[in-house]
């Protein structure tokens, strides 16, 4: 074989390859594997090097590999696997099969976090802190915009705060014969120190430390599956503020809390998170205001 022909093949390789193919030929043409042969067995010889040199074939694996923890389906421990392990059957017929399934849950929650109406920042104190004439038309165009989606609402849970109060009677004109019921835990506040830090915006340790739990206990009685006695798939909506969505989101899909500042929400925006029944979540949307012309779009 010519160097021409040899310098062709080995332009086929690549990396490390091509310059093991290159030294292989040129030693073997020069008789350094061993005796002359006769052409048919020189030949031969460069063959065997060549196919020795090039890489070997693997399977491609498309899944890729986890970089971090696993999801955790027991993350609002509900998981009826978990909840069914050393529990004691009432008699020696009961099906233990049986049992495991009717406590499995089998509908989904979809939970539409709603946030507050434009209010007036100046005001002294919540009971001031009311609606501007702006944020009573978001409310109006939020209440629309859920009325216009055809879903069946459950129930409409609201903050206690006023500006979140006043959004929620907004919306409620627009969905007729769902209850509305007020909460405090789902009042505004600091949820966790956010990192990275912020300088405009720094809370008091005991603000943190009271807040949170506060939101954490509202994320466990609000954001989890479906009890196994409910038979339909549900539709609920909670109009309360930009931290404690922000956070509920982070919880939600397993992310680290302390992100919850990395996301901005507009006035009278749409978060939609759902719960399946094998605890998988997923956010459908996230601060959702394309519904709002731009003009009336604000965020504060």
């Amino acid at each position: 074989m010519s160097y021409r022909k040899t310098l062709k093949l080995i332009c086929g390789f690549a990396g490390g390859s091509a310059a093991v193919v290159f030294a292989a030929a040129a030693a073997d043409s020069r008789g350094y594997f061993g005796e002359h042969r006769g052409e048919g067995a020189s030949r031969w010889s460069r063959f065997a090097v060549l196919h020795a040199a090039q890489p070997a074939r693997t399977p491609v694996n498309h899944t890729p590999a986890a970089t971090g923890p696993g999801w955790d389906f027991n993350w609002d421990k509900r998981d009826p696997s978990v909840l069914s392990n050393g529990r004691k059957r009432e008699s020696v017929t009961e099906d233990p099969s049986s049992e495991q399934d009717n406590s499995k849950p089998k509908a989904t929650r979809h939970i539409l976090l709603i946030r507050h109406s434009q209010y007036n920042l100046s005001g002294n104190g919540d009971t001031e802190r009311v609606l501007t004439p702006l944020g009573r038309e978001q409310a109006e165009l939020t209440g629309q915009r859920l009325a216009a989606l055809g879903l069946k609402y459950d129930v409409l849970i609201h903050s206690s705060m006023t500006r979140a109060t006043e959004t929620a009677h907004i919306i409620s004109k627009y969905i007729p014969g769902v209850d509305l019921v007020s909460c405090d835990l789902l009042r505004e506040g600091a949820p966790v120190e956010p990192v990275p830090p912020v300088t405009h915006w720094k809370p008091d340790a005991v603000q943190y430390h009271e807040d949170g739990a506060r939101i954490e206990a509202a994320f466990r009685r609000y954001i989890h599956r479906a009890d196994p006695k409910q038979k339909e798939d549900s539709y609920e909506i909670i109009v309360c503020h930009a931290n404690v969505i922000r956070y509920f989101v982070c919880r939600a899909l397993q992310f680290p809390p302390e992100g919850w500042l990395r996301m901005g929400l507009n006035n009278g925006s749409i978060t939609w998170l759902t719960i399946r029944p094998s605890g998988r979540v997923a956010l459908r949307t996230l601060g959702d205001a394309g519904f709002m012309p731009p003009d009336k779009l604000t965020r504060t």
